[in-house]
């Protein structure tokens, strides 16, 4: 017979676990989940795919345009020219802005690299990947190499991957998601993503979360570390220079949000 005082321990420890109190996993790490709040807010009519910020600009990122914002008056500058179908999310480098770029949702998927040189607002293709097995939804520089998420959705989701490419755009490794990612984000995939303090940050198409992963000491698939809540409704993501922070987007509502980590 097992006696009373353990089977009332025994329940306390499960109704803490379904309550959501925070433990520690096996891997070591916090299920306690990190949070990430808004700073500023600025209404934005093309704030439809991502966003992107400078010190001195904010980028608004529509499917086919791109806006250009003062980032001290919040006023709209100027909005891009050149062709675009579907862009996703933006990365500054060197000056210029650099975007996901595909056909979605025709098939075959073709993805490519837009980048705009903020300066005249004109968009042109940077890199043409053809089809390249899924529609590139974020790319952003770390490390010397280009870094490229191409999306898959539905039922094939789990087989969205991210390819390490050196400077000739030749692929170096490549990496699917964990299950702990896949299962959180429905039929959809993942839209954005960004290198921070050594592991990476990724959105999914509309959920609040920021999925922290790493690279992996072997094997194809990215470490899951922990799910950060997020005022962000998934879509693209950005570093902010200013703050230390990200930005991106509330779609519906048509807004660019500045978000920072509170400290644990």
């Amino acid at each position: 017979m097992i006696p009373l005082q353990a089977i009332r321990s025994l329940l306390v420890i499960i109704g803490l676990v379904v309550s959501g109190w925070p433990f520690t996993s096996t891997n070591g790490q916090d299920h306690a989940r990190a949070v990430w709040k808004t700073t500023r807010v600025l209404d934005a009519p093309e704030a439809h795919q991502a966003a992107a910020a400078t010190d001195r600009f904010i980028f608004a990122i529509a499917s086919k345009s791109i806006a250009k914002y003062d980032r001290a008056t919040g006023e709209r500058l100027a909005t891009s020219t050149g062709e675009a179908q579907h862009l996703n999310s933006g990365f500054l480098y060197e000056g210029k802005l650099f975007c996901a770029h595909s056909n979605y949702p025709q098939t075959p998927e073709r993805s490519e690299i837009k980048v705009l040189d903020v300066e005249t607002m004109r968009l042109s293709t940077f890199k043409d990947f053809g089809n390249y097995g899924g529609s590139l939804t974020w790319a952003v520089r770390h490390a010397d190499h280009w870094w490229c998420n191409f999306a898959r959705y539905g039922t094939d989701n789990s087989q969205t991957f991210l390819v390490e490419f050196d400077d000739q755009w030749r692929e170096l490794r490549r990496w699917t998601y964990p299950s702990q990612v896949i299962g959180q984000i429905g039929v959809m995939s993942l839209s954005g993503g960004v290198w921070k303090d050594g592991s990476l940050l990724v959105t999914d198409h509309d959920h609040p979360m920021l999925y922290q992963v790493a690279l992996p000491s072997e094997g194809g698939e990215l470490k899951y570390l922990q799910t950060h809540t997020a005022p962000f409704t998934g879509q693209g993501i950005a570093l902010d220079p200013a703050t230390g922070g990200l930005v991106g987007i509330h779609r519906a509502k048509r807004q660019i949000l500045f978000a920072e980590r509170e400290p644990q």
